[in-house]
């Protein structure tokens, strides 16, 4: 899965379309874990939060993985089977699941087949799947994190290219970064499809903002290239800030009380993750801050992270 440290928004096509938008965002070690097995008979098996048996690829129920079924050829004698280590229901949770689910399923897919799928090409296809054929409103960064994994500067370009650039840094100061980081889950529920057409309907209104936001992924990306941890900081606080103007259902009164607090006890900034309105709680806070943030925020579930420097892998294969 991913978090998104600056950007988010400017990965949607009616913005990129007319200016490069830009997000810097990290790969984290939270997975969803796909498995891809022969079956004996020729029905398709699908199993997650709940189990469908059919006789054609059409009936499975599951979009994503119906549409991956199609992408990659396989329409037979087949089970696949999926978790993750944090709970996927339909609520989203802000860690870029739902693309890492297709990213995964398209990869474990491909090698079921006997054939390889680079980055580029699992990412890319996981975007014609969730944008195009499913029509849902999000944009592209979700899907590139998956397939490309690390922490990157991903620029969106008019002609539905990526570039996907490495941010550099040693790894002692991603450590540190890391340490300057937590992440709690707020117990909030949200659909994040609603939002996200909303801020996808407010672009040309929020043009501005987003301008704003893709210079701060920018200057995010310097940040954390020069170890200034005090900038990494401020800058996620004035990109919530913009970010809860994209639409009204980004924040509310609980995530913004939740956010005061971890304020007032010496976060110097953080976001709701993904399209906002629940889900997880980003909070940056020096080292001596951790405990007092902990202890304000004691109600909520604290989900410990760290940064993953792989994109989708295939990790068994059997003979």
């Amino acid at each position: 899965m991913r978090l998104s440290f600056m950007g988010g928004g400017s990965d949607l096509a009616v913005y990129y379309r007319t200016a490069p938008g830009s997000v810097v965002s990290t790969a984290i070690d939270r997975y969803i874990y796909i498995t891809v097995n022969k079956k004996f008979d020729d029905l398709i098996r699908v199993s997650y939060s709940k189990t469908e048996v059919v006789d054609r690829v059409d009936k499975v129920e599951h979009n994503i993985i119906r549409e991956a079924l199609k992408t990659v050829g396989v329409d037979r004698g087949v089970e696949i089977v999926y978790m993750g280590d944090i709970p996927l229901g339909s609520a989203g949770i802000g860690l870029g699941s739902s693309s890492s689910l297709a990213v995964g399923v398209l990869n474990a897919l491909y090698a079921y087949t006997g054939r390889h799928a680079g980055a580029e090409t699992l990412a890319r296809e996981a975007c014609r799947i969730e944008i195009d054929t499913l029509g849902h409103p999000m944009g592209k960064q979700d899907q590139y994190a998956a397939a490309y994994g690390g922490m990157n500067f991903m620029q969106f370009n008019a002609d539905g290219s990526v570039f996907v650039d490495p941010v550099i840094c040693a790894r002692q100061g991603k450590d540190e970064l890391n340490s300057r980081l937590l992440m709690f889950y707020t117990g909030v529920e949200r659909i994040s499809s609603g939002i996200l057409a909303e801020q996808e309907g407010n672009i040309e209104a929020n043009r501005a903002y987003l301008d704003r936001m893709v210079a701060m992924s920018r200057d995010m990306r310097a940040a954390i290239r020069n170890r200034d941890y005090p900038a990494v900081g401020g800058l996620l606080h004035q990109g919530w800030e913009l970010k809860r103007a994209l639409a009204s259902g980004v924040s509310n009164p609980a995530i913004d009380e939740m956010y005061g607090r971890a304020r007032r006890a010496g976060a110097a900034g953080g976001k709701i993750l993904g399209a906002g309105g629940g889900g997880f709680l980003l909070l940056y806070c020096e080292p001596e801050r951790r405990e007092a943030v902990r202890r304000e925020l004691a109600g909520l579930k604290e989900t410990p992270f760290g940064f993953e420097p792989q994109g989708s892998k295939i990790i068994y294969v059997s003979d």
